[in-house]
């Protein structure tokens, strides 16, 4: 029988009177004196439940040491030098240690049990929680909208120099309920897409397209005074090739429509409160949408007189958010050629890039290529798509990963069911519009993403940021070329596709135009015109029709005509 503390055969055994284990007399006196209490059990132990066991005497074999003199010299200077006391208290040590090596093992079984448990726990909220959120948005998009976004037919009338009656504004943190896009929009989106995209197979660069020849030899032809001269600066432009009408928007507060033909100005659209940043024309009746750093959105249309009447003032983007002060340049957009005009949000040229919340909310407005929607976009962090008759918000999307950067230019995808948006935070996302998910992010840029343009093959992206210019190929979502015209201190202003997508325009602190190529060959610089307004600051570049010419709007109040000298040129306001 062994010993339960040391494992051997105990010299003095003695036997727990409780627990009926067996122990050497010595070491289980020494461990009584210094627990009180069993080592095995735990239970409490006194000298007193101790009983010392008789047994016979044995006699033990002579150990291999004692066989030889020098041997038994050697054991017995081991036995000097360990000692008794030395050994018991070894024993005790090790004991102590085993025991608390199992304590510590189921200790940690225990803990790793928990945290499995709770990682399960967590995993099945988390699910919870999303399919709460998909249940939360489908209801939002079946909800009837409200009777504050519902459009009358007595709606308030806004002429030309006259501010009309604006909606109630929410009260504060109220949100807007939109019905979402149903599926007979979708239908429209998608038949748009299909016709577009037939087309395209089709598509031939038209013969009355100026060569590049012709583009070498452009030079100013004509500029016209718009603007008020106490805040000067065109911003924004865009260009109705079916007459010849120019848009320009400006940080006068005001828009201008312009006959290039005849070199007059047919109407200014005033109303707005701030800067109108971005103008567009819409290609069905004479509509016209306008965006401005007062945080609305104001849809115009044409009357017999040749005014423009305010039909919506929409103010579905009122969240306080940071923006970039004096962000560079304009938003782009993909527009169809035919009758009417948007315009929107865009950047002022400028060094800061400091935050703030007092200025900038809506910052690019877009139109579907059926000319029946439009998306506005804004540093709140979402963008809005609208229908264009009744100026309703269908639906109004923040990015589902939670980040909180704004958007500081947006534009549609020729075919119309894509949608590109550039970000505060230098990354480029585009938008399946039908189900309004994130599907791609293209990184890389330096600053914010001032200006987006879809090529017309649909094939290649444009973007324009601090740090200049990036070609992205749609197909393999990827940058295949970059462009950096200017310094380090000179940002990209705008970027511009013409509509046949063989030649691309960029603005800065002056204005360069590239020859399209394909990914593989180099796209060459053909011309550089220099910024004349002498403010070092061209804020957005436009081709006219066939590239005829190219208009072109600075920090100054002038918008400029380049083209061939003595061709079809007005003369100058």
């Amino acid at each position: 029988m062994n010993c339960s503390i040391s494992g051997e055969v105990p010299e003095e055994p003695v036997v727990s009177r409780n627990s009926g284990l067996l122990f050497e007399k010595r070491l289980i006196e020494r461990h009584i004196s210094d627990y009180g209490k069993c080592p095995i059990t735990g239970e409490p132990l006194t000298m007193d439940d101790i009983v010392p066991i008789k047994t016979g005497k044995i006699v033990k074999p002579r150990p291999v040491q004692a066989a030889s003199i020098p041997g038994m010299l050697g054991m017995f200077q081991n036995v000097w030098n360990l000692g008794y006391e030395e050994w018991d208290g070894l024993m005790l040590s090790n004991f102590a240690l085993e025991q608390q090596l199992h304590t510590a093992r189921q200790e940690l079984s225990h803990a790793l049990y928990q945290h499995d448990a709770a990682c399960r726990v967590i995993a099945r909220l988390k699910k919870e929680r999303d399919e709460a959120r998909s249940l939360l948005a489908q209801a939002e998009r079946q909800y009837p909208v409200s009777a504050l976004n519902a459009p009358t037919a007595n709606a308030p009338v806004l002429s030309n120099g006259k501010r009309a009656a604006e909606d109630e504004d929410l009260a504060p943190g109220a949100k807007k309920i939109h019905p979402g896009i149903s599926s007979s929009v979708i239908s429209e989106l998608t038949d748009c897409n299909a016709a577009l995209s037939q087309q395209r197979k089709k598509r031939q660069i038209p013969a009355t397209l100026a060569p590049i020849e012709a583009l070498e030899s452009y030079t100013q032809i004509s500029s016209h005074p718009f603007h008020k001269t106490n805040k000067q600066g065109i911003i924004s432009l865009d260009i109705l090739y079916s007459k010849d009408l120019i848009a320009t928007g400006g940080i006068d507060t005001n828009a201008v429509i312009f006959d290039r033909p005849s070199g007059q100005i047919l109407s200014t659209l005033s109303g707005h409160s701030k800067k109108v940043t971005s103008v567009k024309f819409v290609a069905q009746g004479e509509s016209i949408l306008t965006g401005s750093a007062d945080k609305t959105v104001r849809l115009w249309q044409g009357s017999d007189d040749g005014n423009y009447n305010c039909r919506h003032i929409l103010k579905d983007h009122t969240a306080e958010a940071p923006f970039v002060s004096d962000l560079p340049r304009c938003s782009i957009a993909c527009c169809r050629p035919k009758f009417s005009l948007v315009i929107g949000f865009v950047f002022m040229s400028g060094k800061s890039k400091e935050f703030s919340t007092t200025t900038y909310k809506v910052q690019a407005v877009t139109v579907h290529a059926t000319n029946n929607y439009f998306v506005t976009a804004s540093l709140d962090g979402s963008w809005c798509f609208y229908e264009l008759s009744s100026g309703t918000c269908l639906t109004q999307v923040f990015d589902s990963s939670g980040s909180s950067e704004g958007y500081t230019s947006a534009a549609f995808h020729p075919d119309g069911l894509i949608l590109g948006t550039g970000t505060t935070e230098s990354l480029v996302k585009i938008w399946d519009v039908k189900s309004q998910a994130n599907v791609a992010r293209f990184d890389g840029h330096a600053g914010p993403v001032t200006a987006i343009s879809f090529s017309e093959n649909g094939y290649f992206l444009a973007t324009a940021a601090h740090d200049g210019v990036k070609l992205w190929d749609l197909r393999k979502l990827k940058n295949f070329r970059n462009f950096a015209p200017y310094d380090s201190e000179t940002p990209t202003n705008s970027v511009e596709f013409d509509h046949s997508g063989s030649y691309l325009a960029i603005a800065g602190s002056d204005i360069r135009i590239y020859q399209v190529a394909n990914v593989k060959s180099e796209w060459n610089c053909i011309k550089t015109f220099p910024d004349l307004s002498g403010t070092g600051k061209a804020t957005c570049v436009k081709f006219g029709a066939d590239s005829k010419y190219i208009a072109v709007g600075s920090m100054d109040r002038n918008l400029r005509i380049f083209g061939l000298p003595g061709e079809d040129a007005p003369s100058e306001s």
